[in-house]
């Protein structure tokens, strides 16, 4: 069962210091059946980043093998068609990995639903800070560290930042950290989510989000 919710949040400036306005986020979450639906879309996700180029031969692919190493009867040996058998050493491979495309298949509005109920859930690790893409205008870490500490936020465990467009100075200011993830609110996924114990997110981002996942 579908029913809203609603996020009340109060935006941060980069200092750490609280802004006056307040907004809220409506969201679609499931109810009962919410964890399943996360589960299928990131199982989705993962089958999406195999590559399936994974291959060997058969017996019939390796070269060689043409002629029967001996005859039929009369040797004593065991009998051999062929030196390629997967019996012997450089032969084929019996039932071995070919490549293939696995397609998880998740509709649009349950994949939407999956993300919405996943991010109300993660409501406690949301901080909001205002424009944070563009106050970062130079492309130093320090920079970038020095507002985590006036936030008070914890990089020893896994950040997820949100922003509505990743800017060059932002990105280069937060590559060299360990523990953080810099999206885009149109990249925005489950398994990004899933695995952040800390989630930033800028207001525009918030109103990508609206748009993008919330109509």
């Amino acid at each position: 069962m579908t029913i809203q919710k609603f996020i009340t949040y109060t935006p941060l400036d980069i200092t750490g210091k609280v802004l006056d306005s307040s907004h809220e986020l409506k969201l679609n979450v499931l109810e009962n059946s919410g964890n399943y639906l996360i589960h299928r879309d990131i199982l989705r996700h993962y089958a999406s980043q195999k590559q399936g180029t994974l291959s060997t031969k058969t017996r019939s692919e390796v070269r060689g093998g043409g002629r029967k190493p001996w005859r039929q009867k009369g040797t004593g040996r065991a009998r051999a068609g062929s030196n390629r058998s997967p019996l012997w050493k450089g032969g084929g491979v019996i039932f071995g990995p070919k490549p293939q495309i696995v397609n998880l298949k998740l509709n649009k509005k349950e994949r939407r639903l999956a993300l919405q109920t996943l991010l109300y859930n993660k409501k406690n690790n949301l901080l909001i800070i205002e424009n944070l893409e563009n106050e970062i205008t130079t492309p130093k870490t320090k920079i970038f560290l020095k507002i985590c500490q006036n936030c008070k936020i914890n990089l020893t465990q896994k950040l997820l930042i949100i922003v509505s467009k990743k800017t060059i100075p932002l990105k280069l200011a937060t590559q060299n950290i360990k523990n953080v993830e810099l999206i885009s609110a149109s990249n925005l996924n489950t398994l990004s989510l899933l695995k952040a114990k800390q989630i930033i997110i800028t207001p525009s981002a918030i109103n990508d989000i609206k748009e993008i996942y919330c109509e």
